[in-house]
């Protein structure tokens, strides 16, 4: 299935922007998982379990999963959601960005080895870099436009003819770039002015959106800004809120319950 047509259809069925981000941190898992040699797989399975029917996608990111030697942990587990919860995305947090021959073998890695749906990739070494992800049409190439960092305006507010270089990012995207319908962009809760800015340029591109939750985003800001016409258009991610929610054996239960109150939060301002 299209990346586009399952989180459509995600947004529609499940009633839900929310977007749950898979950050594993064994320091941080409850006793019981503790020194298991699948605790990395165990502890994420069970959140989604207990949140999948409330969420658009999943955000597994690369990094928790290779600093713990875990990537064939993480292959199980979009394998998991896939078989346990068809249509469900799941868009793997890579920011990958390098040069043509390099970028096919991360997308090989990401949509042959790992079989994400999506994938988040940094634009900033041009069409070339972007181009190796965007042979596959069916999958979701989300990219880098005004990040939630407080250093992201280190680049991305310098002035490019005109306008903001996260703008210039945000029309080439949505001009250029997406000729299959498959791109997306990603824009930081922490700055809402910027989220509507691009999505005046954009249209109805969607919008990854994390820095709610621990990153302090305002949740009616951000859908203020950022909703289309119809409601939708947003994937709000939130990670340590929802999986560090419960500390005990109940903590996929206490993610739940978390999700719940997140994605309640946001349809209040849909």
């Amino acid at each position: 299935m299209h990346f586009m047509t399952a989180l459509k259809a995600a947004w529609q069925q499940r009633d839900s922007l929310l977007c749950v981000g898979l950050d594993p941190d064994p320091d941080r898992f409850p006793a019981h998982l503790q020194g298991r040699p699948d605790a990395i797989f165990e502890f994420c399975r069970q959140v989604v379990d207990a949140t999948a029917d409330l969420v658009c996608c999943f955000k597994p990111q690369i990094a928790y999963f290779a600093a713990r030697r875990a990537e064939d942990q993480l292959e199980a587990l979009i394998e998991h959601i896939h078989a346990r919860h068809p249509g469900t995305p799941v868009v793997l947090d890579a920011k990958r960005g390098d040069i043509g021959s390099t970028a096919e073998q991360y997308a090989v890695e990401a949509f042959e080895r790992f079989k994400a749906d999506a994938i988040t990739v940094n634009p900033y070494m041009g069409r070339d870099s972007v181009d190796p992800y965007l042979t596959y049409p069916d999958k979701g190439v989300i990219l880098l436009c005004r990040t939630s960092n407080p250093g992201g305006s280190d680049l991305q507010f310098l002035e490019v003819g005109g306008i903001k270089l996260y703008e210039h990012v945000a029309r080439l995207v949505a001009q250029d770039w997406n000729a299959s319908g498959n791109c997306g962009l990603v824009v930081g809760a922490t700055f809402p002015a910027e989220i509507a800015r691009v999505r005046e340029l954009t249209g109805d591109m969607p919008l990854l959106v994390p820095g709610i939750g621990a990153q302090g985003g305002d949740i009616a800001a951000t859908v203020a800004a950022g909703r289309t016409a119809d409601g939708c258009g947003l994937m709000i991610n939130s990670s340590r809120a929802i999986l560090y929610a419960g500390k005990g054996e109940d903590f996929a239960a206490a993610a739940r319950q978390a999700a719940l109150d997140t994605r309640a939060a946001i349809n209040a301002h849909r």
